[in-house]
């Protein structure tokens, strides 16, 4: 991880509610994971929810207060460093014995740890030489990395609370770094969903993200990326700021939860290539850009103490997969997100979207047009923040109170910036259509694009405040949930150390279901989802036409580049990868069929 880890996988973000309190869950089993910081509101709560569970004083932050936001972020980020360094030193003092904590960190690392192989060899020992060896292993514990999600299009004014929060600096992407930056965290933040050059140019205004002269970094930035010149045009821009980006995350494009950014055509399996054969080059190019940037400050720094690593997740779903992306893709680390879902040990989520995701069938995950922000999104049917919206659809009062505004961009309707999914925005989207005389199937088609907006600020956080017995708002009951398709496989509710076991090829948590490769799973995800979109194409010429030509030209080279992938890992993969270029030849045979009819 960006930080030493323990464990070879980390728990990513998920939504803005399910790993809020991950951290203070797992982080003192060594486990590393990402919190997301947008909602203030949320984490207010949860500081007040934990500072009570601990007996720790707690004193409210109001929203008419100056720069609630960040603030607000801080407080909640310190609260949970707090308890985790508790929950650290708690266990790190237990006993040595069946069924204790310290046991329990131990047995869960993997099997390469050398701190695993020195519990083992202590387990053999007796007396005075038993006990040195346990001091040994207590002293060179380590907690789990607690990092932050920044996702960069949520860059909106949002609410002003006071007369002088007009500036850029009090937007929420702005105030949720400032209230990182300013926490006692020495971890990352992770910026998603793409460059933000207003919110990239504002990292170096804080110390903390500024190499010292012996290269260390308090604070690190991971960018989520999607491919390799996404990278090198980040990294640079970065740089050139005096900002170094310590671990670029590669995530599948559709093969993952929540937010799903679709890339034309490009496949995990030849990104991950290209960017470990430019690994090298990629530091080359950066070096030179932040050693100009801090040349005349303090943090100018020996460039060969910069790091670059790589981290990958979206689809992973056995020990085989996660062993190949280590030693064969040379990865730091693989993201585990969705499958921890069925840990109620390690996420918040409540008990009715638990038991959904214990009864779904692959069919139930689908990639909607539910989220505001007019991008795809994972999701599964039957969730209840689905089942309240039709709901309201079927009284006649569609959409949601907008209480959070964090997703409120729209300002076509009035010069207030409105959420897609609310009240306000989808009555007179519905007024206006109404007006248009359109023909009843184009007057559903459309109706069903304006009412299909689903409130994500509240519904993502609706589950954690479930799961701790908070009440919730009265105008959006429901909890939307963003599982990736790889979840379908993970149908029972197991415990952490299980779910930890399965990652590292102790048990198999599938040994009775079918499953395809997650390279596989990604180009079949990629085959329907540019199906759908040629469907949608109402002429053979323009912008659009030449998209899916190009996605599928894309696509044609990723089967290209797996027919020989597959082949070079038979021995690293086995029948797995015999019964991958089974499932190829069926996709590519698809393929070609969609090409003909474009021609």
């Amino acid at each position: 991880m960006s930080f030493t880890s323990p464990h070879t996988f980390h728990i990513p973000v998920m939504g803005t509610g399910y790993t809020i309190d991950t951290p203070i869950r797992v982080a003192h089993y060594g486990i590393s994971s990402v919190i997301s910081i947008i909602d203030h509101r949320l984490t207010e709560q949860m500081r007040e929810f934990y500072s009570k569970k601990f007996n720790f004083e707690f004193t409210p932050i109001k929203e008419k207060e100056a720069d609630c936001r960040a603030r607000r972020i801080t407080a909640y980020l310190n609260l949970v460093k707090q308890i985790v360094d508790q929950n650290t030193e708690a266990l790190r003092n237990s006993p040595f014995e069946e069924g204790s904590e310290i046991t329990k960190y131990f047995e869960m690392l993997p099997e390469t740890s050398p701190l695993r192989v020195q519990y083992l060899k202590m387990l053999n020992l007796i007396g005075k030489e038993r006990h040195q060896a346990e001091e040994e292993l207590r002293k060179n514990m380590r907690a789990g990395a607690i990092d932050v999600n920044i996702m960069t299009k949520i860059d909106g004014g949002g609410i002003k609370r006071v007369k002088d929060e007009d500036s850029v600096e009090f937007n929420d992407a702005h105030a949720a770094l400032r209230g990182f930056a300013n926490s006692e965290l020495a971890s990352s933040v992770v910026f998603s969903a793409g460059l933000n050059p207003r919110l990239y140019g504002y990292l170096s205004q804080f110390e903390d993200f500024l190499p010292d002269a012996n290269g260390f970094i308090k604070k690190k930035v991971i960018l989520k990326i999607s491919d390799y010149r996404s990278a090198l045009i980040q990294g640079k821009f970065l740089a050139k700021k005096g900002i170094w980006v310590s671990e670029y995350r590669l995530e599948s494009g559709l093969n993952c939860g929540g937010h799903a950014f679709a890339t034309d055509g490009y496949l995990m399996g030849p990104i991950l290539k290209e960017f470990n054969q430019n690994k090298h080059e990629l530091k080359e190019a950066l070096l030179p850009l932040i050693t100009d940037a801090l040349a005349d400050s303090k943090h100018l720094v020996d460039a060969n103490k910069l790091n670059v690593q790589l981290t990958v997740q979206g689809g992973v779903g056995t020990s085989k997969e996660h062993e190949f992306l280590l030693n064969t893709e040379q990865a730091h680390s693989v993201g585990w997100g969705s499958p921890f879902l069925l840990v109620p040990e390690a996420v918040s989520i409540d008990d009715q979207s638990l038991q959904l995701l214990t009864n779904a069938k692959e069919e139930d995950y689908y990639l909607s047009e539910v989220s505001p922000l007019g991008v795809s999104f994972n999701t599964i049917k039957g969730n209840s923040a689905e089942v309240e919206r039709e709901a309201k659809i079927e009284s006649g009062k569609p959409g949601a109170p907008c209480v959070k505004k964090h997703l409120a961009f729209n300002n076509e309707i009035s010069e207030e910036l409105l959420c897609t999914a609310s009240v306000k925005y989808q009555k007179a989207k519905i007024d206006e259509l109404l007006t248009k005389n359109l023909a009843p199937v184009e007057m559903k088609k459309e109706f069903k694009k304006i009412v299909e907006k689903v409130c994500l600020c509240v519904g993502l956080a609706n589950g954690a405040l479930l799961e701790i017995g908070e009440k919730v708002n009265k105008g959006t009951q429901g909890v939307a949930i963003c599982p990736g398709p790889n979840t379908a496989y993970f149908n029972n509710v197991v415990s952490l150390k299980d779910m930890v076991d399965h990652i590292y090829g102790r048990v198999d948590l599938l040994a009775l279901r079918e499953r395809p490769n997650m390279f596989i799973k990604e180009l079949e995800l990629y085959v329907k989802y540019i199906k759908n979109l040629k469907e949608e194409l109402t002429e053979h010429t323009g912008k659009q036409f030449n998209y899916v030509k190009k996605f599928l030209r894309n696509l044609d080279d990723g089967i290209t580049f797996y027919d020989a992938f597959f082949e070079e890992t038979k021995s690293q993969l086995g029948e797995i990868s015999e019964q991958a270029k089974k499932e190829l030849q069926r996709l590519k045979t698809e393929l070609t069929s969609l090409e003909l009819t474009l021609t």
